[in-house]
């Protein structure tokens, strides 16, 4: 049974390969498709990339070691009851300069389609057994951010050769490249 998940809180992942999907639903009337994109951060000791080719996302579906792969970008949101994004992890693959991999989705032309956060419902993240499909654990994003239009929704982050989840839900105003400055 999927462990529902609170803010904060963090769970061994104990597969080698996992998918972590993330869903939203847009409200209706804002007059524009929503356009949210997911995105995997792979960063090292430093907190930092090691290079950026570990930045994976719509323009960039494969990390160099093969080990996270995006599912693509859905460009509208709302086409599916499930995960409208997806990022597939296998686990022994990943380089060994990486200890973290920060998930985040930000609001594709936030600015120019006047769009953020409060404006979108039934957000959240869930980690999967890639190989059964069975859910591990479940995180919705039941905060209002009515400002905001870039979130971390969760990290994979190695502590003692184990791998671990942490469900966050930080907020921040900016797009992708908030998150390309931060982690660059």
């Amino acid at each position: 049974m999927a462990i529902n998940l609170t803010k904060g809180q963090r769970i061994g992942i104990r597969l080698s390969k996992l998918g972590v999907g993330l869903g939203w639903d847009p409200n209706e009337g804002t007059g524009f498709d929503f356009d949210l994109d997911a995105s995997a951060f792979m960063l090292g000791t430093n907190k930092k990339l090691p290079q950026d080719d570990f930045f994976v996302f719509y323009n960039n579906p494969k990390s160099p070691d093969g080990a996270v792969e995006s599912s693509g970008d859905d460009l509208t949101g709302g086409n599916s009851d499930g995960d409208d994004e997806t990022l597939t992890i296998d686990l022994p693959k990943i380089d060994s300069r990486i200890q973290e991999i920060i998930f985040t989705v930000t609001i594709h032309e936030y600015e120019a389609r006047k769009q953020n956060f409060g404006q979108v419902r039934n957000s959240f993240i869930r980690i999967y057994n890639a190989q059964t499909n069975e859910e591990i654990a479940k995180y919705e994003l039941d905060e209002d951010f009515s400002m905001e239009t870039a979130v971390e929704f969760g990290r994979l982050y190695k502590k003692d050769n184990e791998w671990k989840f942490e469900a966050m839900g930080i907020g921040y105003k900016g797009g992708l490249q908030y998150f390309v400055n931060k982690y660059a």
